[in-house]
């Protein structure tokens, strides 16, 4: 029952973008408040499951926080507040993997141990220049759901619930793609 409702929460989530533009119009702003304060309640006692403490933080950090804004929207009655959810998880990841480039490992070389644990100086390298590239990619999508939030619903919801997840869709798969190249290229060294 407990992983079911992990998976529930994080549907919902996921699709908070478009929770928000139909659900408002649709039921209501209370009722759609209540849904995604009771999903991030859910992600926030889930969390627990997460093997690398950081994520448990931004889980944690970002659940806190959605709740906060929807708690204040149903309050003041304005959905404006919870608009600014994408920001906050943005500003999240950005803090997490730059705070990692401080630290002998890096978050995604964290991540590459759990599959390859001898990763090879190579790999580590190549981890550290990637967290970099992430680091960049949750600043320009955090400004840009930033300045989103100060537009119509319609453009919030489009880019928050779909271009946004396209990009990191894409610089995922161009990642692993390139990751690939390097891989097979050391390995004929």
């Amino acid at each position: 029952m407990r992983q079911l409702l992990t998976v529930l929460s994080a549907v919902v989530l996921f699709a908070y973008p478009f929770a928000v533009y139909f659900g408002i119009d649709k039921y209501g702003l209370s009722m759609v408040g209540i849904l995604l304060f009771a999903a991030m309640g859910v992600r926030l006692l889930s969390v627990q499951r997460t093997q690398l403490q950081e994520l448990k933080y931004v889980a944690r950090i970002t659940a806190i926080t959605g709740m906060s804004l929807v708690g204040l929207g149903i309050l003041f009655k304005q959905h404006g507040w919870l608009t600014f959810y994408p920001v906050i998880v943005n500003l999240c990841m950005l803090v997490v993997f730059a705070s990692s480039l401080k630290q002998p490992q890096t978050i995604i070389e964290r991540l590459a141990r759990l599959q390859e644990p001898n990763l090879p100086p190579s790999g580590v390298n190549y981890t550290r220049k990637i967290t970099v590239v992430w680091c960049l990619f949750f600043i320009f999508n955090g400004l840009a759901a930033l300045y989103t939030c100060f537009q119509p619903l319609k453009v919030w919801t489009l880019y928050n619930g779909l271009i946004s997840y396209l990009l990191a869709g894409s610089l995922f798969a161009i990642e692993w793609v390139a990751r690939q190249f390097i891989r097979k290229d050391h390995q004929t060294k």
